[in-house]
């Protein structure tokens, strides 16, 4: 979830990218070629945790595949760090040099990618493959373009909450808000009782960003960012000035710990389960840490969540909000032949089993998940919270947006929250960097 570039890798790599055109690429609509089924080494690129549920299911499953395919093996090149694996995947992508498998969110750069003929399409396979309509079609539509084709397969499925101290919040004598507007009020009374609203990785940046994706998606739908990232609408639009305004209120009422910006996951996380924070805004692959006995005894009776609030004036209803499958896995169609095909139709009918025994949810309607033995309540609840979940996403503008523009948003953010810079100077920035670097990337 950690996706930060420096501007001038991604505008280096991305001027690369547009001078290889369509060199290298493959069939994307082959999903099914004909010829013999012969062992070798396959790769995948990937960016997940090395000793987390995906990475150590596929290990299994890749085994149990070689075992009837003598010569098969899956080499996994890792890079959990995200940054550096952008940059890894970029460079690779520019010298026609991807592995069979690689990892990319549904990002400009991997459209442009999918338009060379480079990725296949992974709805096709699935489909070719009977798997298609197992998957839940959150999970699937969190991978699409914008023209709604899919050319990654899912093998998460996350929600995001707000997960809140009830003995905080009585101490400071607030509720759970109802709209995303009473958050500020809520925040200064938190701090008068002397305690710190809320707990933010300022450090990857990507938890800040979300916020200035709340408000828009509530007032406009997921339609805004759709708009905005190719400058056919504005920051300065209700919508976005709206966001601004809202994330300067937050800044003002001191929403987040002193010295945020400086401070990483596990300093968010420390301090919210150490019972410093009453809030922290996190998804469900923290199900472990907070909904099972490994959380702070001296907290964990206090510890709930709420959903993403609504405002009065939502068009969106309490049930979308943050819905992710992660970042997806690519198929290189350059290189897709029987061997791949196979192994992943293998792979992919038994992943979805192993990866729910795990405790994880699945990205699949098929299987069930185990909760773990040392889940507490709120675990089966946020489980169960997955199948009521509405046709309405609220994407992750870090997967939206030009990587340029971006990573300014991402730095005057931080500005607008620590209240060193205003809303109506936020949102002009803003406009001037979507109509100076959205045109290298969208076409209209």
């Amino acid at each position: 979830m950690k996706k930060i570039l420096s501007a001038a890798v991604a505008l280096a790599t991305a001027f690369v990218l547009a001078g290889c055109g369509g060199g290298g690429g493959g069939n994307a609509s082959e999903v099914n070629p004909g010829g013999p089924v012969k062992a070798r080494q396959i790769s995948w690129l990937l960016s997940r945790p090395a000793d987390g549920a995906v990475i150590t299911v596929m290990k299994q499953l890749a085994g149990e595949y070689a075992t009837s395919h003598p010569g098969f093996s899956l080499n996994l090149i890792t890079t959990p760090d995200r940054p550096s694996y952008i940059q890894k995947y970029e460079t690779l992508a520019a010298a026609n040099k991807l592995p069979e498998l690689f990892d990319t969110d549904a990002t400009p750069y991997a459209q442009k990618l999918a338009k060379q003929g480079r990725m296949l399409d992974a709805g096709a396979l699935l489909k070719s493959l009977g798997l298609y309509d197992t998957y839940r079609a959150s999970a699937l539509d969190y991978q699409r373009f914008d023209d709604g084709t899919l050319y990654t397969i899912p093998f998460e499925y996350q929600m995001e909450f707000f997960w809140y101290n009830k003995a905080l919040f009585k101490q400071a004598g607030v509720t759970v808000p109802t709209s995303l507007d009473q958050i500020p009020a809520m925040c200064t009374a938190l701090r008068k009782a002397g305690v710190t609203p809320i707990a933010l990785d300022g450090q990857d940046q990507w938890p800040l960003e979300r916020y200035v994706a709340y408000q828009p998606f509530r007032v406009a739908g997921p339609g805004y960012i759709q708009k905005l990232k190719k400058g056919d609408a504005r920051f300065s639009d209700p919508a976005g000035q709206k966001a601004a305004d809202w994330l300067s209120a937050m800044g003002s009422a001191k929403c987040f710990q002193s010295g945020f910006s400086a401070q990483g996951y596990s300093d968010a996380q420390n301090l919210f389960t150490s019972g410093k924070a009453a809030m922290y805004n996190i998804g469900t692959w923290e199900l472990s840490s907070l909904a099972t006995t490994a959380l702070n005894p001296a907290v964990r009776s206090d510890v709930d969540y709420f959903t993403l609030p609504t405002t009065a004036d939502s068009v969106t209803t309490a049930n979308e909000s943050v819905t992710s499958s992660g970042i997806g896995m690519a198929v290189n169609a350059k290189t897709f032949d029987p061997l791949v095909r196979d192994f992943l139709k293998f792979a992919l009918t038994r992943y979805p089993a192993a990866y729910a025994a795990t405790g994880a949810l699945s990205p699949t309607t098929n299987v069930r998940t185990t909760i773990p033995a040392n889940a507490t309540p709120l675990y089966k609840k946020a489980v169960a919270q997955a199948n009521d979940v509405g046709p309405k996403l609220a994407m992750p503008w870090d997967t939206q947006l030009d990587p340029t523009t971006n990573t300014r948003l991402q730095q005057e953010l931080v500005l607008l929250a620590q209240g060193n810079t205003t809303p109506g100077s936020f949102t002009g920035t803003m406009d001037s960097a979507i109509a100076q670097n959205a045109p290298r990337f969208f076409t209209k």
